[in-house]
């Protein structure tokens, strides 16, 4: 089995703040980025206790969030800005067999996510999908059941898990805090943090084998909504091919394969 990991910084145990910790001149950035390393670092350990011995991580914090020199060495990181085409990743991405997450938040607008934001927080109000809000959780486990990956692992807060749950019924989660309000948590220690997604990430590899979920898939075709805060945003899809202005502030693209629109 090959497993594929994508991270994110904000549903680490220990963040809980974008301004100082999840922006690239924060002044505890880097202090962020070792914390959600380590926690890769411990879901890799329980990937080898399942002899996994394939291992891509994705570093998919918007300014980056990994520290390439403490990454543990039975993994290989898929990092970079700008990253390649998604098309390229996705021809490299398909040829493994499962997704995991590390590192998630939940949607814009849950009132328990800590951090909540759906792609670009200081842009987008929301997204819907065929009617339905979505954030980046349905974005990567849609986007990774389209290349017929199912997403079998989720850590980050309680209402990330509870996301992700809802999403894709058999998950295996792992909540490394409980988040009271967008910008203040219940934290586990981070020994116990990690210790806790080694176990859940075994627990998944081998439910995996004897329980398969299958890939997450949404009948199309498709239309995905997005909100904006300011109209300016919205004026820049006036000339993509695969939307229509709803309003002054919303677009909505429509294609019958999802991977089409679904980062677009």
């Amino acid at each position: 089995m090959r497993v594929y990991v994508s991270t994110d910084l904000e549903g680490v145990a220990g963040v809980v703040s974008r301004e100082t910790q999840c922006f690239a001149d924060g002044k505890y950035n880097e202090a962020a980025k070792k914390l959600l390393t380590a926690e890769v670092n411990a879901a890799v350990e329980g990937m080898i206790a399942e002899e996994i011995n394939d291992i891509l991580v994705l570093d998919g914090h918007g300014s980056g969030g990994m520290h390439y020199d403490t990454l543990h060495a039975a993994a290989k990181l898929l990092h970079g800005r700008p990253l390649a085409p998604k098309s390229l990743r996705n021809d490299i991405i398909k040829e493994y067999d499962v997704g995991m997450i590390v590192g998630q938040h939940a949607m814009a607008g849950v009132i328990d996510g800590g951090l909540n934001h759906t792609q670009n927080s200081r842009a987008i109000v929301e997204y819907k999908l065929n009617g339905q809000p979505i954030g980046e959780i349905a974005q990567t486990a849609l986007s990774l059941g389209a290349l017929g990956l199912p997403l079998i692992f989720l850590s980050g807060d309680e209402a990330a898990c509870r996301e992700a749950e809802s999403l894709q019924p058999g998950i295996i989660t792992a909540a490394v805090k409980r988040s009271l309000s967008r910008t203040c948590a219940i934290s586990l220690a981070p020994t116990a943090a990690r210790s806790l997604i080694r176990d859940r990430v075994s627990e998944a590899l081998g439910r995996q084998r004897t329980h398969p979920l299958a890939p997450l898939t949404w009948p199309g075709p498709y239309e995905l909504e997005k909100r904006f805060f300011y109209t300016e945003l919205a004026d820049g899809y006036d000339d993509h091919p695969l939307a229509t202005r709803i309003d002054s502030r919303t677009v909505q693209l429509r294609s019958d394969n999802i991977l089409d629109i679904i980062y677009a």
